[in-house]
This record gives C-alpha cells, structure tokens and sequence, in this order.
C-alpha cells in the first residue's frame, strides 16, 4: 500500500489523545488494509457507556477515497441498520476529503450518535415513536456495548424481532 506511513501516523496521532477523545484504532493482524475502531457513547445520549467498535476496510485509493466503516457492535439508531451495521454518513460518502483523516472519520461517526440524520433514516421510530426509539437504544447499548472493568460485556438475550414489533403501526 503507498500511503503506509500515513496509516501508521494516523493510527499512532489516534491512540496517543484516546484519553481525550474515547476513540482508538488499531490494525488487524497481518492486513494494513484492516482496521477496527473503538468510540466511547456519547454523553447525555442512550449510547453512554457504551464502547463500539466499527470495521474499517481502506481501499486501495486511500486517502483519495473514504474508508468503509460498519459497525461491528449492535447498535439501534435512525442512520445505522440493526442488521449489517452499515451506516449513512455524508462525510463516508460525497463529502469525503484527503484532507480528512480516520481520526475525524470516527469522530464524525460518534457525532451522529449525538444528532441523527433526519433527512436519511433506516428507522422510522425514531420519527414517530421517539421514546421508544430511546429506550430500544439505550437497552441495546447495555446488552450490546456497555463497558465493565473487564472490557465490553458480551450479553444476549435481546430480541431484535421483538423490539420491532408494534413499532409505527
């Protein structure tokens, strides 16, 4: 890959500020190309203390086209599909840069879980039944993503079907 040093700066720039940002990223084993992420839940949201981690695939372009990020973590939100963790954010998209660096990427991905998306929503609860958007979110993020002394808390039990039924009939 060409852009190697730049990887490497951006992933050493990221985990020295992680205490500032709650966001880390590191390589997959034996793929430079391979990334995961990690964001901590943005305060007074139904994502707070929770951690996610997203999947970020570099193409070959790279940084002349923007990474493909997923989420890896099970996460309720209008703009993110509770399915494959695919996400709608502009600057992943049309209004990606060279300028823009993985960093910003993630930081822009931890934004929109502060301020969805109205405009581009996978999930119209959100719209019409916002309390309970609230709720789903916040019981995902303890059974999906909360974070205890050990690391992240592999929980099951939630019912993905269950949480949909009922919903904006």
């Amino acid at each position: 890959m060409k852009h190697l040093a730049r990887i490497l700066k951006e992933l050493e720039e990221c985990n020295t500020e992680q205490d500032s940002s709650g966001i880390t990223l590191s390589l997959k084993p034996d793929n430079l190309t391979r990334l995961v992420g990690s964001i901590a839940g943005p305060l007074g949201t139904p994502y707070e203390g929770g951690s996610f981690q997203i999947h970020i695939a570099l193409p070959g372009a790279y940084p002349y086209e923007p990474p493909r990020m997923k989420f890896i973590t099970k996460i309720w939100h209008p703009n993110i599909s509770s399915q494959s963790g695919a996400m709608c954010l502009d600057i992943l998209k049309d209004q990606w840069s060279r300028a823009v660096r993985l960093k910003t990427a993630l930081l822009s991905v931890q934004a929109l879980l502060s301020a969805p998306e109205l405009r581009d929503p996978q999930d119209a609860l959100y719209i019409c039944k916002y309390q309970t958007f609230i709720d789903t979110a916040r019981s995902w993020t303890e059974n999906f993503a909360r974070v205890s002394s050990l690391g992240v808390e592999e929980k099951t039990g939630t019912d993905e079907t269950a949480c949909r039924n009922g919903f904006c009939r």
